[in-house]
């Protein structure tokens, strides 16, 4: 299952990441909202962990750009 990892804390982000990881999941990672957006929109991901407060638009904004596109 691909997933997508939203969170600007690069110690958390590398901690969920190599977690995930072990256990065969395929795992991109993004530090902004903008750039989140653009990922979900050009990839199909099982599931997003996303971060409320984070650069660029915020989590809450991700999520109604990420659901009005699909």
């Amino acid at each position: 299952m691909k997933v997508l990892i939203v969170e600007d804390d690069p110690k958390i982000a590398s901690f969920l990441k190599n977690g995930l990881t072990e256990e065969f999941f395929s795992v991109d990672l993004s530090n902004n909202g903008d750039e989140a957006i653009y990922l979900a929109n050009v990839n199909n991901y099982g599931v997003i962990i996303l971060d409320i407060m984070i650069h660029g638009s915020d989590g809450y904004e991700v999520c109604k750009k990420i659901r009005s596109h699909k």
